[in-house]
C-alpha cells in the first residue's frame, strides 16, 4: 500500500472516530491526511469505496496489536504469554487498552459497524471482517480445548467477540471503567473455556473428528 493511501486511511479512521461516519467530510479528511481531495477520489473512487477500505484498514490494524505487544515484550525483556489460554486472553484483552491508537481504532470500528445498519454497501465488508475474527478466536479456543467440536468453538468465539465489542463500547463511552471491562472479559473467557470442557467431538479410528456429541 502506498504511503499516501495509508495516510488517507489513517486520517479517515481518525475523522470517523472523532465525528462518526456521517460526519466524515472529504474536505476535512484531505486536510487531516495532507493530500488533495482529487487524490482521495483517485485512490477510492467514492465515499462507499473509502468507507469499505477504512473498515478493512481498521480491522487489519487491530490484528497488529498482538504482534506489536510481542515486539514490546521482546524489547523490554518481558515474558511473553505462555500457553494457549494466556495467549487467547492476551489477544482479546489487547482490544481493551487505554492507548490513543486503540481508543481511536475501537471507536472507528464501532462507528463503522453502526453505520452498516443503514448502509448495505458496508455490510459485506463488515461480515467478512467479523467472520475472520470469529475464526481466529475459534482457532485459539481450539488450542485450549482441542476435543471440542467445531460448532461449539465457533459459538463460543461469537459470544466472546460480541461481548468484547459491547464492553469496548461501554468503556469508551464512560459507562464502564477499563479495569471492570477487562475483568468481565477474563471472566467470560473462563466461562466459555469451562463450557467447552463439557463438549467433545466423536473421533474415528484414525483420530479425526466425525460428528459432534454434546455432553451436557
Amino acid at each position: 500500500m502506498s504511503d499516501r493511501r495509508t495516510a488517507i486511511l489513517e486520517a479517515a479512521a481518525t475523522v470517523i472516530a472523532r465525528r462518526g461516519v456521517r460526519g466524515l467530510r472529504v474536505e476535512e479528511l484531505a486536510v487531516e491526511a495532507g493530500v488533495s481531495k482529487a487524490l482521495i477520489y483517485y485512490h477510492f473512487e467514492d465515499r462507499t469505496g473509502l468507507l469499505r477500505r477504512t473498515l478493512a484498514f481498521v480491522n487489519n490494524r487491530a490484528e497488529r496489536y498482538t504482534a506489536e505487544q510481542s515486539a514490546v515484550d521482546a524489547a523490554t525483556g518481558a515474558a511473553p504469554a505462555s500457553g494457549p489460554l494466556r495467549q487467547l486472553e492476551q489477544a482479546l484483552l489487547l482490544e481493551l487498552q487505554d492507548l490513543p491508537h486503540v481508543r481511536e481504532n475501537s471507536t472507528a470500528w464501532g462507528e463503522l459497524r453502526a453505520s452498516a445498519v443503514f448502509d448495505p454497501e458496508l455490510r459485506g465488508e463488515l461480515a467478512l471482517a467479523s467472520v475472520i475474527w470469529v475464526r481466529e478466536v475459534a482457532d485459539q479456543l481450539g488450542e485450549v480445548r482441542p476435543t471440542a467440536p467445531e460448532s461449539a468453538l465457533v459459538a463460543s468465539a461469537e459470544r466472546l467477540t460480541a461481548l468484547l465489542e459491547g464492553l469496548s463500547a461501554r468503556w469508551l463511552s464512560g459507562i464502564l471503567p477499563l479495569t471492570d471491562a477487562r475483568t468481565r472479559m477474563r471472566e467470560a473467557i473462563g466461562v466459555e473455556v469451562a463450557h467447552l470442557a463439557g463438549h467433545t467431538a466423536d473421533r474415528s479410528a484414525d483420530g479425526t473428528p466425525t460428528s459432534p456429541n454434546k455432553l451436557d
